[in-house]
């Protein structure tokens, strides 16, 4: 099918995989919560708002995910913050609760980056 958009591929840190374990302990859903997400990414929208004063190297961006679990809506929902590496790349850094904290700090996302590009380089 020549018209079908060539599909982003989306790896995964060791923070994100880890939090997303620690947050399914207590929030069955958040796989299938975040899923719509990462099939929106896959396509290439790149949905969210992007973080500024990360550099201008990184390219990232902060998505609210609504929390299945609670009846709360996107704002008490989850934050997944995610990296474009390229139109064809993309790298899940951190998903945390927004009950848990409130926000996330520009020095962590770079710490994130810093470690996953450490370990897989």
């Amino acid at each position: 099918m020549p018209n079908e958009q060539p599909s982003v591929l989306i790896d995964l840190t060791p923070e994100y995989k880890q939090n997303l374990r620690d947050l399914s302990k207590r929030f069955r859903n958040i796989r299938s919560d975040v899923q719509p997400i990462i099939e929106q990414l896959q396509q290439g929208s790149f949905v969210g708002v992007r973080i500024a004063g990360i550099g201008e190297e990184y390219v990232v961006y902060k998505v609210r995910v609504r929390n299945s679990s609670i009846q709360k809506g996107k704002s008490a929902g989850y934050r997944l913050i995610y990296q474009v590496e390229s139109p064809t790349s993309i790298l899940l850094l951190t998903i945390y609760s927004q009950s848990d904290r409130e926000d996330i700090g520009a020095n962590e996302i770079r710490d994130i980056v810093a470690d996953f590009s450490s370990e897989s380089g």
